[in-house]
């Protein structure tokens, strides 16, 4: 398994820079991520169900393999003004030289029987990052890291035609590299980001729902528990030359969804996802918020081959800006040295700009045979900015600015 993990990671490429929902992909599939990241209310690919909600494993018949990727496009940018011995005007703007990512996924859904069904997919499904090295030093030469994967086990036990039950296993890889060079405004902290990658594991479970009433109306429920991560020796926040561990702990989430198909070429459903990022270890010190998480998303089959897909996605962005204490001490896990609310905001938004909040997809979907089909999707997230200021009226400015584009892939084959 360890080395399962350590190939799949591989495949992901390092340097990612994925954020979307939070620092959580909308979703894995390209027929799911082609209709705004739905697969919790209705069923919507084989592949998917694996992630979303294993329970609509059920709908799906046969044996079922899926493999492809996500190829992302981020537009991140950074700004600051803000050095030790306070604000230099006019501020510091760069872009992230972190552009290009691949992520991969697959899948695989079995019918045992009548009843029993088995999955099994590995998921690139988390990440963020940006690289300002050779930039303005009042963007510290900031170049962050974070891979998070998942290879998910799953059974769905078929209760009746109407409904299914499921249980999974979250099996996950992390990976962190972070790596900044600056003083903290007003302090003799220094920063001195740079212990090299991080990699560990950890594990979670996955319980969930699906109803299906005469292929018409579907609704679904699933809860996700947090997955507990430690990255070691990445940050030194003191500057006395020894690196930190950070605990950073992947959120628990609960989702629920309906979807209807009142033709037979045509269904559209929608989820509402809830994050639980300021309870988690790390994004809470961090002061990340809560997200609530919608997607609508649709699907039109004008021939019996092609299908035709548009989705939506929103989730207000866990990190605010607005005035920030200048002067206040929080404590992050096992680091020595305290950060003030504003020094949080400037992490937050120069190192893990994940502030994205509007999406729109598109994707579409071909059989080219009664075995084999290839599904695509295209997602843009609007680009949408967030400031921080000091609460002291030094004039400190930090700003984080993140637009994505993204293209997926996916082959599948039915037996």
């Amino acid at each position: 398994m360890r080395k399962f993990f350590l190939i799949s990671g591989l495949l992901s490429v390092a340097g990612v820079s994925f954020a979307t929902n939070g620092d959580n992909l909308i979703g894995v599939s390209p027929a799911s991520r082609g209709m705004g990241g739905i697969g919790v209310g209705m069923p919507v690919g084989p592949t998917d169900t694996i992630f979303r909600n294993p329970a609509w494993m059920s709908y799906y018949k046969g044996f079922n393999l899926s493999f492809g990727g996500i190829l992302f496009m981020p537009h991140v940018k950074g700004k600051s003004n803000v050095t030790p011995m306070g604000p230099i005007n006019p501020p510091a703007e760069a872009t992230s030289d972190a552009k290009v990512f691949v992520v991969p996924e697959v899948g695989i859904v079995h019918q045992i029987n009548d009843k029993l069904t088995f999955g099994i997919g590995a998921f690139g499904v988390s990440g963020m990052g940006v690289d300002y090295r050779n930039k303005d030093p009042r963007l510290a030469n900031m170049h962050t890291t974070l891979q998070f994967m998942r290879v998910i086990p799953a059974l769905a036990y078929k209760v009746n035609d109407a409904i299914s039950l499921s249980g999974a296993l979250h099996l996950a890889y992390g990976s962190l590299d972070m790596g900044a060079n600056m003083c903290q405004p007003f302090t003799t902290n220094c920063w001195n980001a740079g212990g090299g990658q991080s990699q560990t594991y950890g594990i979670g479970a996955q319980v969930g729902i699906a109803y299906n009433m005469g292929d018409f109306v579907f609704a679904g429920l699933t809860y996700q528990s947090p997955v507990e991560m430690k990255y070691k020796r990445v940050f030194d926040s003191n500057g006395d030359g020894r690196f930190e561990d950070l605990k950073l702990t992947q959120p628990q989430e609960f989702a629920f969804g309906v979807g209807v198909k009142p033709m037979q070429n045509f269904k559209i459903g929608m989820d509402i996802r809830w994050i639980n990022w300021k309870n988690a270890k790390g994004y809470k010190e961090f002061q990340w918020k809560d997200q609530w998480v919608i997607g609508i998303g649709g699907e039109y089959k004008p021939t019996e081959k092609l299908a035709l897909r548009a989705g939506y996605n929103y989730g207000k962005s866990p990190i605010r800006g607005g005035s920030k204490n200048l002067m206040n001490a929080n404590n992050i896990p096992n680091f020595d040295a305290t950060f003030s609310d504003f020094n949080v905001a400037y992490f937050n938004l120069i190192g893990f700009p994940a502030v994205a909040e509007q999406h729109i997809t598109l994707g579409l979907g071909y059989e080219f045979t009664k075995t084999f089909s290839v599904d695509i999707a295209y997602k843009h997230a609007f680009e949408k900015t967030v400031t921080a200021t000091d609460n002291m009226g030094f004039g400190f400015v930090v700003q984080g600015k993140n637009a994505q584009d993204a293209l997926s892939l996916g082959l599948n084959w039915k037996f």
